[in-house]
């Protein structure tokens, strides 16, 4: 089973906005040695719609290459037809990946009664396994009834990764898929309810946040494996202001990508354009997510944080923050 947390993996590019592949290898390496249970290219966090067919193989095939068998990848192939799908679904399963995550038809409307014969289609034709991908906000959404009798008719179909924000959808899909398949895995891809959906049964998520903290993220999910709900409990709700400082940004994933530059990532600058208002505004939600980062302990943030004091802005002070995370390691230990 497809278990544990993945993290959708971000992409930096190049001035001249091509993707900077030794940032990314560099980013790669860094997430497995810091635990992730598994990689997750080519979802929405690594703007997979604003990288070219080509691009997203080749994202794939780096990602691969590094991983070099440590952790399960789950390869996004959303591509815009059964064709393009299959080629991807072919290239990534040579690749080694253990399944590729698929979103029902974008851009068009469809009925489920369509959207149930395109993944019957590529399930039938598929050289790997595959995970539905229901995010309504950007596709067609995957209705409960359509999963059901995919589960019960597609060996190949594995599980879904819901992004709905729906807290009751994901409970209801575990309530009828669970008896039916035991071994269809469920994740979800909303953080804010990572814990609420573990303790209801889910096998884990798609965090983009663990791309930026994921030594935080992966002891969320140790606290919970040994029991230590309480402990869990606290790192999930220390995780929402850092979670809604990102997606505070004028548009996704840029947050994101300003949180893993203060992590000490070079990611260059999105192939969306956005307003001088806007890269104002961006700059000022970098200084509130350093802050948030530096009072996690996160100290290489820290000089990013400017706070408003009695005489004007002030940087934090590093040293301090420091200290005081090392008191409070030493007073748990």
């Amino acid at each position: 089973m497809l278990q544990g947390i993945f993290t959708p993996n971000l992409i930096p590019f190049c001035d001249d906005g091509s993707v900077n592949e030794p940032e990314l290898r560099r980013m790669i390496n860094w997430l497995i040695e810091k635990g992730v249970g598994g990689l997750y290219p080519n979802g929405s966090t690594g703007e997979f719609i604003r990288l070219n067919f080509a691009e997203r193989k080749r994202v794939i095939q780096i990602v691969a290459e590094e991983n070099r068998g440590r952790v399960p990848i789950l390869a996004g192939a959303a591509e815009a037809n059964v064709r393009d799908t299959l080629e991807a679904a072919a290239v990534y399963a040579d690749l080694g990946c253990a399944a590729i995550s698929l979103t029902g038809p974008y851009y068009f409307k469809v009925s489920q009664e369509s959207m149930e014969a395109y993944f019957r289609e590529v399930a039938r034709q598929s050289p790997i396994d595959i995970l539905l991908y229901n995010i309504p906000q950007f596709a067609n959404e995957i209705s409960l009834p359509v999963v059901q009798r995919l589960a019960a008719d597609c060996p190949r179909i594995v599980g879904i990764k819901d992004s709905s924000r729906d807290f009751p959808r994901l409970v209801a899909t575990l309530h009828k898929l669970k008896p039916q398949r035991p071994d269809f895995t469920v994740l979800t891809g909303t953080e804010e309810i990572l814990l609420p959906s573990l303790l209801m049964g889910a096998d884990g998520g798609t965090i983009a946040t663990s791309g930026v903290v994921p030594e935080v993220v992966m002891k969320l999910y140790a606290e919970f494996r040994a029991g230590r709900l309480d402990e869990a409990k606290r790192i999930q709700l220390k995780l929402l202001d850092l979670i809604e400082a990102m997606f505070a940004a004028p548009i996704f994933p840029e947050g994101f990508r300003a949180a893993a530059a203060l992590r000490g990532f070079d990611l260059g600058h999105s192939r969306q354009p956005i307003s001088s208002r806007e890269q104002a505004d961006l700059g000022e939600l970098r200084s509130r997510i350093a802050c948030i980062l530096a009072d996690c302990g996160f100290a290489e943030a820290a000089h990013a944080c400017v706070r408003p004091g009695v005489c004007g802005a002030r940087p934090v002070d590093v040293d301090a923050i420091v200290r005081n995370v090392l008191q409070n390691l030493k007073a748990g230990a």
